[in-house]
């Protein structure tokens, strides 16, 4: 090759097939040094170096290769390309798709599509990039291609592309777009799970652990947002929506929705928390939830709460529609229909509370009274014989918190109704009793010093 070199009549392309043929990496170095404008294009220059990869003979080490004989490499190549920054490939921004495509090119499939999602302007490269990266995931190639020095391991390029694709859906599911958000994030499922084999679980068990973990994330993100429930679920029920094209088995429903209903009770998302509960069937746990936000709604309305009036009533009426719900359901265990009783229970304590407040809200003190001195659960009726045992203790959390409300609008009552038969001072004994005996509940000191001075 040497003699053809110097020679001043060579045959180039004779020369380009001999030094692709033999792979030396060698060979080609010199090639290129000697013919520094042998290529017009990258292209070419490219195309020149693929062709000329040779694998290394099987358990072979380059060290111990005759160096004549040492195969150009794809680690060569890449090592090659990235000596040079992205703008020599671009010409500093003049065309900004030739850097990608030389990473594409070497077989450097992570480095690319993380450069298009972050390429700025306007011709939405991160599109380009969003979607080759599930076609690349889908096929199981990403893990071959995250080019020479990456440090990266099968499941950190995996998780690389499902990040890209993710973001990508999050835009859709920002605006409101249901539909595309979610088959942008099932694809991102996919891609940390491994592609496409990943849904028929041919994929390992880390891998599918990675896919069901972030499906149902995800899933749960989609959940969340206004019209999620219609979606995912239908229009009643649990199986009429999307959420059964990705988890098919009921049970494994149930338990991603309950999981769903209690992340809306930590986030505050109470009406989300309530519908999915109604929705399986967890009707005892939709009324806990009505209850509580009932009990302090009642609470915030001896605090002024200008809307109290419109919340409770909303709140009445789902715990309503739900006991009619759940009238009509046969699906129901013996222990979830003593639960729905018990939270019955509780709603119509809660609503007589609710009433008292409305009467003396009103001016109808006397009337307000009156429903004080019959509520069933509280100890207070002058005519009825004096209880020694803690019956506060029985009742729920949700009514213990309105009882201190309920004794301070008595006596408020009281202080603008004349006693005409001595009932009004009976009832002041019954609260005064009845307060003692609660001594440790820490309720407000103003309570207390309200009873003093009434008496």
């Amino acid at each position: 090759m040497g003699d053809r070199v110097g020679r001043a009549a060579y045959d180039k392309k004779r020369l380009l097939l001999y030094a692709i043929i033999s792979g030396s990496r060698r060979l080609i170095e010199r090639l290129l040094r000697d013919l520094s404008t042998l290529f017009t294009t990258i292209e070419d220059f490219l195309w020149f170096k693929l062709s000329a990869i040779r694998d290394l003979p099987g358990g072979s080490s380059s060290a111990l290769l005759n160096e004549a004989s040492i195969p150009y490499s794809l680690d060569d190549l890449q090592a090659y390309l990235n000596k040079f920054e992205p703008s020599y490939y671009t010409k500093n921004g003049k065309d900004p798709l030739v850097y990608p495509y030389v990473l594409l090119l070497s077989i450097q499939f992570l480095p690319a599509i993380l450069y298009l999602s972050k390429e700025a302007g306007d011709e939405g490269y991160n599109v380009d990039a969003t979607h080759i990266s599930i076609v690349l995931a889908d096929h199981g190639v990403l893990s071959e291609g995250t080019g020479a020095g990456q440090k990266l391991g099968v499941m950190d390029a995996y998780a690389e592309a499902s990040s890209l694709i993710r973001q990508y859906g999050s835009a859709y599911l920002r605006i409101g777009n249901l539909p595309l958000a979610l088959e942008y994030y099932a694809q991102a499922a996919a891609a940390v799970g491994g592609g496409q084999f990943s849904w028929t679980g041919r994929g390992n068990a880390d891998q599918q652990r990675q896919r069901s973990l972030m499906l149902k994330q995800l899933l749960t993100e989609i959940l969340l947002r206004d019209g999620g429930i219609y979606f995912l679920l239908g229009p009643r029920g649990s199986g009429e929506g999307e959420l059964v094209r990705f988890l098919t088995d009921a049970n494994a429903r149930q338990q991603f929705l309950l999981e769903a209903a209690r992340q809306c009770l930590e986030g505050g998302l109470y009406d989300k928390s309530i519908e999915i509960h109604k929705r399986i069937g967890a009707f005892s746990m939709a009324l806990d939830t009505i209850n509580k936000c009932l009990s302090e709604s009642i609470c915030a309305l001896s605090r002024g709460r200008l809307d109290g009036d419109s919340l409770t009533a909303g709140l009445i009426h789902s715990a309503n529609e739900i006991m009619e719900t759940y009238k009509y359901s046969s699906e129901i265990s013996p222990l979830e229909r003593e639960s729905v009783m018990e939270q019955q229970t509780v709603l119509r304590q809660l609503e007589a509370i609710l009433s008292i407040h409305k009467l003396a809200r009103s001016g109808q003190y006397l009337d307000a009274l009156r429903e004080v001195a019959k509520l069933p659960f509280l100890p207070l009726d002058p005519r009825a014989p004096e209880i020694t045992s803690d019956v506060f203790q029985s009742l729920s959390p949700y009514v213990q918190a309105c009882v201190p409300d309920i004794l301070r609008i008595a006596l408020t009552c009281m202080d603008n109704v004349s006693d005409t038969d001595g009932s009004l001072r009976a009832l002041r004994a019954k609260i005064a009793s009845f307060l003692a005996n609660n001594l440790k509940r820490n309720w407000p000191r103003d309570l207390y010093e309200k009873v003093a001075r009434s008496l």
